[in-house]
């Protein structure tokens, strides 16, 4: 490992020793070390930093020259800095100082060990499925950032009544959906949004996506999982003249007339997993299946 991206929320110190942590083991082994903008300037501006970084404000600031760009926050934090990276390959390594990180998955005290395992390349790449949106007429909210890591979700917008969303698999109609929205989750965000709604547990490299209703008032419409390689059209019928369409964090209104197209993007995203770490354990502990007495396995 010889250059490293680091990005982080800029609104918040509360990672100041992890920062520190972070850096000196990466200097340790004389690595480049790149902080993005924002971040950099807040540390700057407390004074956690003893000298000079490069920065990086953008997309087209990255390249994959970059051996793994670390964030430090939760999986909303990971969810931004993907749209840095985009389609470079670069590898994600999330420090997990928020609360329940799926994504997220090195843990304050990990850091130093974190960063021998990746000089060592004691680890292994996770490829994980985004999706990619697109409408007509065209949404310009998006532009370039018309996908997805987590999900891709419809909903109403400043009503209380419900949305019709009319659902075509390649073309072939599914149903419509009578509901407070509609949700369309990669694996890797079906332990999010879906999951809260429903929706079931899909393991990251599941070659699946997941349709899970947002309070569905026809109460036999149940989550769907479909193939990855599936096109989804979508038109709503609602109330209002217009309704909401959000990118993981990033939100748009559209108008009632837009046409949704989804579909698998073009490009994955990579995450390290250490030789220590396994899914299935992210999940016992995350979602507390270890804490029934019963469990011979209890943690």
């Amino acid at each position: 490992m010889k250059k490293a991206a680091i990005y982080a929320q800029s609104y918040t110190i509360s990672a100041e020793k992890e920062i520190k942590t972070l850096i000196k083991a990466l200097e340790k082994h004389n690595v480049v070390i790149f902080i993005e903008k924002d971040y950099y300037n807040l540390l700057t501006s407390h004074k956690v930093l003893t000298k000079k970084y490069p920065v990086f404000s953008h997309f087209n600031d990255l390249s994959n020259s970059f051996d793994v760009l670390f964030t430090i926050g939760g999986d909303g934090t990971i969810l931004r800095a993907v749209t840095y990276i985009r389609n470079l390959n670069i590898p994600i390594l999330g420090i997990n100082s928020g609360r329940l990180g799926f994504l997220a998955t090195v843990q304050k005290k990990e850091i130093k060990e974190a960063v021998e395992s990746l000089i060592e390349k004691k680890y292994t790449l996770q490829e994980r499925t985004l999706l990619e949106v697109k409408t007509t007429p065209e949404t310009t909210d998006f532009s370039d950032l018309n996908f997805a890591l987590n999900e891709i979700t419809i909903a109403r917008r400043n009503t209380t009544s419900m949305i019709g969303i009319e659902t075509y698999l390649n073309k072939e109609y599914l149903t419509n959906y009578w509901a407070d929205g509609l949700i369309i989750s990669t694996p890797t965000g079906s332990t999010g949004y879906s999951l809260s709604c429903g929706g079931p547990v899909i393991m990251p490299d599941s070659s699946s996506l997941v349709i899970t209703p947002i309070a569905p008032h026809n109460l036999n419409a149940r989550p769907v999982i479909i193939p990855e390689n599936t096109t989804i059209e979508l038109e709503v019928s609602a109330r209002e003249k217009d309704f909401l369409i959000s990118l993981d964090s990033r939100i748009a209104t559209v108008d009632q007339q837009t046409k949704i197209f989804i579909k698998r993007a073009p490009f994955t995203i990579k995450t390290i997993l250490f030789e220590n770490q396994s899914y299935l354990k992210t999940l016992r502990q995350k979602l507390l299946w270890g804490e029934d007495i019963r469990n011979k396995h209890s943690s």
